[in-house]
């Protein structure tokens, strides 16, 4: 089968990640997804020239399976095509601010009269519907900086970390990609379509939503996050190995795993005798020493002992990967982070959207297309002729 999503049609218009990325993952579900760009094309894909690779991984993974139809929305039979293309699309999906869409007249008050089956799916910086609904923002800005993400991961007197690309944009697209689906099937009953909205603000806000519900209820004052020699609980830590590997340990409830620990290590005296460290508000209390005692004991030994050991004692546990490691991991191979696909280079691997669906199995469906790869043939799929399609070459319309 083709996924979940099989005979929905998926119009985006997009740029970057966050709208692209949920767009995505509909195809991979299964959807029929058609991206319009303009003619220039979505400026992610200058990202790969950017940085000197011949490649572009990381638009290849947000825009597959999709159709591109290049198109100029500045000129009326632009609009026209983008219109035709959207009143029998099931959804819209745009992360375009909102002036842009009033100016070209696709607000979802204009769309859905025309199509009022539709799921208009908007993805914004700061939300549609908030002061600052035009704002430029990126992940960085809306999700990273001003979501408070950035600031929970900084600690006292340090600089803040740069953050990784498209992290935000990421989740922002797999929560679009679940409203989406449950408009679709609220859409069952009703016979309607409705507007949703998923903001990048606000997915950081829910993200860091253990300290941010913290801090609505209780008004603690706001404190930067503790470096791992003063952690409140010294067994859910990170520490480093003979070979100097980093692992994590996991021993969330303190009390519970504390025996499991000593024995993996041996009751050692200096642990197990010292009062200091015998119940979770000792361990919090005194957490420089007993993160100096535990690095002392795992600098002993390289994880390849220290896990079997670990695992005998039931020692939760789990090691700090790189990208170059985990791709290369039995387990997250097992878990279906990565799938193959055929690419002009022949069958590539490349990274898996979050869901697997086991009655309606879904995959990608086709690589990234080239800019304006299927105009021509989308638009005879919508009733166009060749003298037609033409024309709109010649008036600009199209690429």
């Amino acid at each position: 089968m083709a996924g979940p999503l099989e005979g929905i049609r998926v119009v985006e218009m997009g740029v970057w990640v966050a709208g692209p990325s949920c767009a995505a993952i509909l195809a991979d579900w299964g959807a029929e997804v058609v991206k319009l760009e303009p003619p220039e094309g979505d400026p992610f894909r200058g990202l790969g020239a950017a940085f000197g690779m011949a490649m572009n991984p990381p638009f290849e993974l947000d825009n597959r399976g999709k159709r591109s139809v290049a198109v100029n929305l500045e000129t009326p039979e632009g609009r026209a095509i983008a219109g035709a293309l959207i009143d029998r699309a099931d959804v819209f999906v745009t992360n375009m601010r909102p002036r842009a869409l009033e100016r070209l007249g696709m607000t979802y008050e204009e769309l859905s009269a025309r199509n009022p089956g539709l799921i208009y799916c908007q993805v914004t910086g700061y939300g549609p519907d908030s002061p600052e609904a035009n704002r430029a923002a990126y992940d960085v800005g809306a999700f990273w900086s001003r979501a408070g993400v950035v600031a929970g991961l900084t600690p006292e007197g340090a600089e803040p970390p740069l953050q990784r690309g498209g992290m935000g944009d990421h989740m922002t697209g797999s929560s679009a990609a679940g409203a989406v689906a449950a408009a679709l099937f609220a859409r069952t009953r009703t016979g309607r379509g409705q507007r949703v909205a998923v903001s990048l603000a606000r997915i950081g806000v829910y993200m860091m939503g253990w300290d941010t519900n913290t801090q609505l209820r209780l008004q603690p004052p706001p404190t930067p996050p503790h470096d791992r020699r003063h952690a409140p609980n010294p067994l859910i830590n990170p520490y480093r190995d003979a070979e100097g590997r980093w692992f994590y340990l996991l021993l969330l409830q303190g009390d519970r795993h504390w025996p499991d620990l000593l024995r993996a290590l041996g009751n050692p005296p200096e642990l197990a005798e010292d009062p200091r460290f015998a119940d979770i508000p000792g361990r919090r209390d005194n957490a420089p020493a007993l993160v100096a005692a535990l690095d002392r004991i795992f600098a002993t030994k390289p994880l390849a002992e220290w896990g079997p050991i670990f695992d005998a004692h039931d020692v939760w546990w789990a090691p700090i990967l790189n990208v170059a490691e985990v791709v290369k991991d039995p387990v997250v191979r097992a878990a279906g982070a990565f799938v193959e696909l055929e690419s002009p280079d022949g069958v590539v691997e490349q990274v898996n959207t979050p869901a697997d669906f086991y009655g309606t199995p879904a995959r990608p469906h086709g690589w990234a297309p080239e800019l304006g790869q299927h105009t021509e043939e989308v638009l005879l799929e919508l009733g166009y002729d060749w003298e037609q399609i033409a024309a709109l070459k010649d008036a600009g319309a199209i690429l």
